[in-house]
């Protein structure tokens, strides 16, 4: 790989491959792409010191390395983040650890009464806010107020697991 030649055929190789897989860690592509080209930026400059036994694996750890960098240095707005957690939980309730899973429902069984409807009506039942609004008789706003408010206790009740929020993103990107 310290010859030009082998370098140029995996950045073809993989370049593609990599764009798209931060894209779908950031849902941008400008940051996507300046990402994969920071990898082979790296790459290059670091070939001579390098013993990379696996390129495949080694260029994938390096963008998503990249990517949290990326988030770190940008103060990112992590909801972008949280709300792939939580689609990735309603999406998989069947394949989520029973222990998560437990808490999680014990979580939700803990919320008052009308803000638990409301956050099922609209995770489970797939229900915009205006159709909740609607059917409740309350206002847009409330119903907002009353999913952000969920959502962030469910959250902060989760903090002891929310290791496992990154991974499950992840494993979640891969598996759609």
């Amino acid at each position: 790989m310290k010859n030009p030649e082998n370098f140029e055929k995996i950045y073809l190789l993989y370049w593609e491959k990599l764009t798209a897989f931060s894209f779908n860690m950031t849902q941008d592509m400008d940051v996507a792409q300046n990402i994969v080209q920071d990898v082979f930026i790296d790459l290059w400059e670091r070939r001579h010191k390098l013993e990379i036994t696996a390129i495949e694996s080694y260029l994938y750890r390096a963008a998503k390395n990249q990517v949290f960098k990326y988030y770190q240095n940008n103060r990112f707005d992590k909801t972008i983040i949280e709300d792939k957690f939580e689609d990735y939980i309603v999406d998989n309730f069947t394949t989520i650890d029973p222990e998560v899973m437990e808490k999680i429902y014990a979580m939700i069984e803990n919320l008052p009464e009308k803000r638990k409807e409301i956050l099922l009506m609209h995770k489970m039942q797939d229900m915009t806010i205006d159709q909740i609004a609607i059917e409740l008789s309350l206002s847009k706003q409330t119903v907002k107020n009353q999913i952000s408010s969920a959502l962030k206790h469910l959250r902060f009740e989760l903090k002891d697991v929310s290791w496992m929020a990154s991974l499950l993103v992840i494993s979640y990107k891969f598996l759609r």
